[in-house]
């Protein structure tokens, strides 16, 4: 059974830093696009970053460019999202997501996945 394990949320002032990870297992996603989403209370799910499959190349919301840094280990069959300078705007659950031998800007533009993670809640406080 493939499951996508998000871990690392939690309450941080406005200015601080948070790292999440998404660990997979029951299958290996080294051929996978892997990405993180957000969906704050009363909005729809939006995209916040993907890493390809093939070249590690990376994509990001522009709403989180230049403060989130998305990074994968294919050894651990794990995504990263380091996120700094957090605002109270990225208040949100944060799910994780792999798609089958897409981009990372295809990911982000379809905002599709395969497999998806059951969130976890990161609150900023101003």
């Amino acid at each position: 059974q493939v499951q996508l394990v998000e871990s690392g949320g939690g309450l941080v002032q406005a200015g601080g830093s948070l790292t999440l990870s998404c660990a997979g297992s029951g299958r290996t996603f080294s051929d996978y696009a892997m990405g993180w989403f957000r969906q704050a209370r009363g909005k729809e799910r939006e995209f916040v970053a993907a890493i390809s499959w093939s070249d590690d190349s990376t994509y990001y919301a522009d709403s989180v460019k230049d403060r989130f840094t998305i990074s994968r280990d294919n050894a651990k069959n794990t995504v990263y999202l380091q996120m700094n300078s957090l605002k109270p705007e990225d208040t949100a659950v944060y799910y994780c997501a792999v798609k089958h031998w897409i981009t990372a800007q295809t990911m982000g533009v379809d905002a599709k996945g395969d497999y998806w993670g059951k969130g976890t809640l990161v609150t900023v406080s101003s």
